[in-house]
């Protein structure tokens, strides 16, 4: 699909969330729900944030008809509130991270007394200087362990993953490689192997390298240690550092290149995760 301009995609992304929030709810009256999910996005990340944003919603409205969870989206990160979250079994971060000391010190308690969360991408993304810095201790080098982002690559490429631990819930169904969606893969500043409260449950296999096409040629990575997927062993939560599909940006169209959920093998993992912090797995 393309969009001409960057006001025309972020109306369809929430023209169909609409859509998609009003068919879970009519879906979960009519049949029951076991757990419930709320999704944080915001509308002003860039496009190729926003298409992974609809992407997802979509995606995670059909995978909560079929498995029996409810799916709310919010754009209003000021119902990051205990009020508010008391609601919901499991909070999922589509992009971004909320701003403001009231919504991050009600994540915080959300997240100690038991809830449970799911990440995407850039809602690990901390850089100093910038629009995000990092200004979040707990957040960042507690919850997630990865501290600020430190690189990545490009453009969003395809890479083979290695499951490390196929015992977890998220991963028990996997096999030891697979060909994950193209990504814009990242590194961090922190080292999450040293960190004893992080558990790495999927990193870059050396088979993937090189990866990236650059055209900088930092953006292609040749070895090293790449963590993707991992959970920090005091909370119920998980990290996954995909989202961000590809976009024709050069020709101004920003048609969708590539689609984060067109792996099956992903997919899987992504659903096991969100029932094993909804606590039916």
């Amino acid at each position: 699909m393309i969009f001409r301009n960057r006001k025309m995609f972020i109306g369809r992304v929430a023209l169909m969330l609409t859509f998609l929030l009003i068919f879970s709810s009519i879906y979960a009256r009519k049949n029951g729900t076991k757990f419930s999910v709320i999704a944080f996005y915001s509308a002003h990340n860039e496009s190729a944030h926003l298409s992974f944003v609809y992407e997802a919603s979509r995606w995670f409205g059909e995978m909560g008809a079929k498995n029996r969870f409810s799916l709310d989206t919010t754009s209003n990160w000021s119902n990051l509130n205990m009020e508010f979250l008391a609601k919901f079994d499991v909070v999922i971060f589509l992009g971004t991270r909320p701003e403001k000391p009231e919504q991050r010190a009600a994540f915080e308690q959300y997240m100690k007394n038991g809830g449970a969360w799911m990440g995407f991408h850039f809602a690990g993304f901390a850089l100093t200087p910038s629009a995000f810095p990092q200004n979040w201790d707990w957040y960042h080098n507690e919850f997630l362990g990865s501290g600020e982002y430190k690189g990545n690559t490009w453009r969003p490429t395809s890479a083979i993953l290695r499951v490390e631990n196929r015992k977890h819930p998220a991963t028990k169904h996997l096999p030891v490689t697979y060909k994950a969606s193209a990504n814009e893969w990242y590194s961090w500043k922190n080292d999450l192997r040293k960190n004893p409260d992080i558990e790495v449950l999927a990193s870059i296999d050396k088979s993937s390298f090189p990866l990236g096409t650059g055209p900088k040629l930092w953006e292609i990575w040749h070895s090293g240690d790449y963590p993707v997927v991992w959970t920090n062993k005091n909370y119920r939560m998980i990290y996954f550092n995909m989202g961000h599909n590809d976009l024709d940006f050069e020709s101004g169209t920003n048609k969708e290149l590539s689609f984060t959920f067109e792996s099956s093998v992903q997919n899987k993992m992504i659903l096991d995760a969100v029932l094993w912090l909804g606590k039916k797995l």
